[in-house]
């Protein structure tokens, strides 16, 4: 035990300097949970997209099952907000609950306003789900109800249910 005290006592600080820079501490999460939280009054509520700048790293990643292909970064992240606040000016994200873990954090949302090409209120949810490291955003999961939105918006109309259009006898 003698000849792994030196060794222990060499390695705890640069095991301890390792963790101080990590955005996965415990006492990270309610940051980064401030930092989501910021994100969606800033740039999704005031439309104030420069506020990306601060959330998002140079090279984050995007998983979004609608597709497309944004710039990476929080030029990409502005370009999304940007055009959604262009058909919803009006728009509204409320932060239904946020969870943190780790290095993550998830965040379920309601957004409301109104769709200006087909005039209609909207109002449906989605769940985001950010990976920090060093502070920044650097992936996100994107989910929201596109079947919704697509209804509310009349760009999507459903075939009638069996209740709804019975067969004939």
């Amino acid at each position: 035990m003698k000849k792994l005290l030196p060794v222990i006592l060499l390695i705890m600080p640069v095991v301890l300097l390792a963790q101080a820079g990590s955005s996965s501490q415990p006492g990270n999460e309610e940051k980064n949970k401030v930092l989501v939280r910021r994100f969606y009054e800033e740039v999704w509520n005031k439309g104030n997209v420069d506020f990306a700048d601060e959330v998002f790293a140079d090279n984050y990643v995007r998983h979004d099952p609608r597709g497309g292909n944004p710039p990476a970064g929080a030029k990409g992240q502005k370009l999304i907000a940007q055009g959604f606040r262009k058909d919803c000016p009006d728009c509204q994200f409320i932060v239904d609950f946020m969870l943190a873990e780790g290095h993550k954090v998830a965040a379920r949302w309601t957004i409301r306003g109104t769709h200006v090409p087909s005039g209609k209120k909207i109002d449906f949810v989605g769940v985001n789900i950010f990976r920090f490291a060093d502070g920044k955003v650097v992936e996100i999961w994107n989910h929201r109800d596109d079947l919704g939105f697509g209804q509310q918006t009349g760009r999507v109309t459903m075939a009638p249910t069996a209740q709804q259009n019975p067969p004939k006898q």
